[in-house]
């Protein structure tokens, strides 16, 4: 007599298992990188760079950044804060940076390898506002971030929780810092970066990282953070940028030199010329770090788009950008630097095509150009202006098939399945096979998102779109979000320099 067989209910996946095959990895490029300079052209740009620097020279607003120059060698005009700087000085200081360091993270299984055909991605960064579904666009608050931060931590694809993913606007400007990494470090365990916003910034977040990782000699063995400068193109360095450059750089803490050019603005219309500028003041950031500290890891960042000359606003995800990223990425590779480029840019208010279609034009060049860490990957509306739960989905979803693409393809005699071939023969199909059965939940990427039901089946599903989707899965994650484990003597002792700074600061 045969047994009918019961069927369990079906139960929703857990955040846990939705996320199961794409977990935290460091991610590699198999592939050659895009170059797009001939070897001609690429000599053009560096000469360009080297006669700005030597013969328009840039400002330093920062007394010890004039002197630092002045010692070296470079010829410094102390009254209006400008510095020319020898191409032999530059090129010999920028040798003295490693091609590639590795960056710690809280838990050591998530320590990141920057330089060499590692790539990183990372949040977005430096959004004033927030968004969601819910509650529409918004200024951030702390609240905004730490359900950010939790985000970030639970989403395998991503690498690195930036400090500004989204400014806290209910909390006093001058303790801001304080209380986004105390969120970072307790509610992440992964790679952070950190602010540039000045000597006192910049020193609080040395303090605590010394205090997290066990001591000064620790973090300066292994960095535990990095940090953007931007310079305020054109050809300036602004003193709150060079106060958090020269207090990393002391302390041995990795600094991504980023000019933002805006080709139109910043610099002529012409991305040639928007590239040799940004050549230029990335390479002298660079190399005024290791005149501070030799050795001292740095990152050659690219940031050059254009501008909308129609309406005055950055354009971004465009043409025009990702040739610039790519030729960022050919020069940091001819300096021996690691590079940054930024994976998630677009101008769009809302998590439509738009947004899509700029994110992609910007990611693919950030891959290609083999950029090692890849800022502003999940979260970036509104031209940087808004940080997007929905977005933030999106976007991993996009990460994690990136990942998949860069995982390449293996070919062995298992996988080219020529017995299998010849069983099925003219005619069949593969569905019912063992060897499909055997690999039928690992065989291919399984989306996050992404809805590959007929139409009948999409709209008696509830029609959603991607945004509801997305904003679904988010609010499922952080429902079942669990902190990582964090040692009960230096959570303690982190919360206290915290609460003494803050009391200091807001006196």
């Amino acid at each position: 007599m045969s047994k009918t067989r019961v069927r369990k209910p079906r139960t929703e996946p857990t955040a846990v298992e939705l996320l199961a095959d794409k977990p935290f990895q460091q991610t590699r490029n198999p592939y050659p990188p895009l170059n797009p300079l001939s070897a001609t052209q690429l000599g053009q740009i560096h000469e360009a760079s080297m006669r700005i620097l030597e013969e328009i020279g840039l400002d330093f607003l920062d007394a010890e950044a004039l002197d630092i120059w002045e010692k070296a060698g470079a010829k410094v005009d102390h009254a209006n804060q400008h510095v020319w700087i020898d191409r032999h000085l530059l090129m010999e200081a920028v040798s003295l940076a490693p091609a590639s360091f590795t960056l710690r993270a809280r838990n050591p299984a998530r320590a990141l390898t920057v330089g060499g055909n590692a790539i990183n991605f990372c949040t977005v960064g430096g959004a004033p506002f927030y968004s969601d579904l819910e509650r529409g666009r918004r200024p951030g608050e702390l609240a905004d971030y730490a359900r950010m931060a939790k985000l970030a931590h639970m989403c395998g694809p991503i690498h690195m929780v930036e400090g500004l993913m989204v400014e806290p606007q209910d909390i006093p400007v001058p303790v801001r810092h304080l209380e986004k990494a105390w969120l970072q470090y307790t509610l992440t365990d992964k790679v952070i970066t950190t602010a540039s916003h000045g000597r006192d910034v910049a020193e609080d977040y040395v303090q605590m990282a010394a205090i997290v990782y066990g001591g000064w000699a620790a973090i300066q063995q292994t960095p535990a953070f990095a940090s953007v400068v931007n310079v305020n193109s054109p050809l300036r360095y602004d003193d709150r940028m060079l106060g958090g450059l020269l207090t990393y750089a002391r302390h041995a803490q990795p600094v991504i030199v980023t000019p933002f050019i805006l080709a139109g603005a910043m610099s002529p219309v012409s991305m040639a010329s928007a590239v040799a500028q940004q050549n230029a003041e990335a390479l002298a950031g660079i190399a005024l770090m290791q005149l501070v500290r030799a050795g001292c890891p740095a990152v050659y960042g690219g940031f050059a788009t254009n501008l909308d000359l129609r309406t005055g606003a950055p354009a971004l995800g465009t043409p025009e950008g990702a040739l610039a990223l790519l030729m960022g990425g050919q020069l940091a590779r001819h300096y021996g630097l690691p590079f940054r480029g930024s994976g998630g840019l677009n101008n769009s208010k809302v998590v439509d095509a738009q947004a899509a279609v700029e994110t992609q034009m910007s990611l693919w060049p950030v891959v290609m150009s083999h950029a090692n860490v890849s800022l502003h990957c999940a979260g970036w509306l509104e031209a940087g202006l808004v940080c997007s739960m929905e977005k933030f989905m999106v976007d991993v979803e996009g990460l994690a098939m990136m990942q998949r693409f860069l995982q390449g393809v293996s070919i062995t005699d298992e996988t080219l399945a020529l017995d299998e071939i010849a069983a099925v023969g003219p005619g069949g199909h593969h569905l019912g096979t063992d060897y499909t059965l055997e690999r039928f939940r690992t065989a291919f990427y399984m989306p996050l998102l992404a809805d590959r039901q007929n139409y009948e089946g999409w709209r008696l599903a509830g029609a959603e779109d991607a945004a509801v989707r997305a904003h679904k899965l988010a609010q499922k994650l952080i429902a079942e979000y669990e902190a990582p484990p964090f040692d009960p003597a230096t959570r303690e002792e982190l919360a206290a320099f915290i609460g003494r700074r803050k009391t200091e600061l807001l006196k």
